[in-house]
């Protein structure tokens, strides 16, 4: 055999084993892949599947309609969770709380009904601001008495019914007032938004001065004026996780949401403004 031919087999011998050994380490690198991902899958699917039980979520009453919808969300993107609301005015969510009442979360419509929680070191953290709520007046339908200003609820002849001023719009309702040296003696105080806000719904009171996500929500069961000392009282709705939560990883999800681009959306679409 010729030098030429020797030559010629050697390489053909070392291209062989080099085909070999790259197909190996391409086989290597493959099931190394299928692993890292089946070991990916396994992780992503223990992450999803690792929140479960019940959120109980205590809520000022103005945040019905946007919490209700964000608690669908979350337990369609965590399978195995529920969450339960408890709507009331602020400050009787904040006295249950302190109270010893099991909740998870609590988001209150105002900082100084916030503060009765952490005051009584019944939060786990510092309160975040998730949004704010500005005033309104709600009229009956088409606004018959042609309601245009604050001023306008003074007249006699009017029945309007306010917020207690222990609660967030009761307390933001005093400041508008002051701030516009108005005095209004209503024909009753409600304890929360929505009662307030009920009795114009059912014509039982003429006017009330309830939150604009309110009046957004009763749809054309009230008409709504705006009214410019609505500015100076502008509440401020902090939410947080609380010491005692039996369910800890799911409220902070849910917390998590509520403070998402997705919450936002949720929340500013209901009429409440961001931060």
């Amino acid at each position: 055999m010729t030098r030429s031919v020797r030559r010629t087999h050697r390489i053909r011998r070392t291209a062989r084993v080099a085909g070999a050994g790259a197909a190996a380490l391409l086989a290597l690198s493959a099931c190394s892949s299928s692993s890292d991902t089946d070991s990916d899958s396994a992780g992503a699917s223990s992450s999803s599947s690792k929140l479960s039980g019940q959120v109980t979520v205590f809520a000022a009453a103005s945040l019905k309609e946007s919490f209700t919808t964000l608690g669908e969300t979350f337990e369609k993107q965590h399978p195995g969770t529920e969450v339960t609301f408890n709507f009331a005015g602020s400050d009787t969510l904040a006295a249950s709380i302190t109270g010893g009442a099991p909740a998870d979360v609590f988001a209150s419509a105002s900082p100084k009904t916030m503060a009765t929680v952490t005051d009584a070191g019944a939060a786990a953290g510092t309160p975040a601001t998730f949004v704010r709520n500005q005033l309104e007046i709600a009229t009956l339908p088409g606004n018959p008495d042609h309601v245009s200003s604050l001023e306008d609820l003074t007249d006699s002849g009017l029945k309007v019914v306010l917020c207690d001023e222990s609660v967030p719009c009761g307390a933001a309702a005093r400041k508008a007032l002051d701030a516009s040296g108005l005095e209004l003696t209503p024909v009753s105080y409600e304890q929360d938004v929505k009662a307030a806000l009920t009795k114009v719904e059912l014509k039982e009171a003429d006017a009330a001065v309830v939150y604009k996500t309110d009046v957004k929500a009763a749809g054309d069961k009230v008409t709504g004026v705006d009214f410019p000392e609505s500015a100076k009282a502008v509440n401020d709705y902090p939410i947080t996780l609380l010491k005692d939560a039996p369910n800890t990883d799911a409220a902070r999800a849910f917390i998590e949401l509520v403070k998402s681009a997705e919450g936002q959306r949720v929340l500013t679409g209901a009429g409440f403004r961001t931060p």
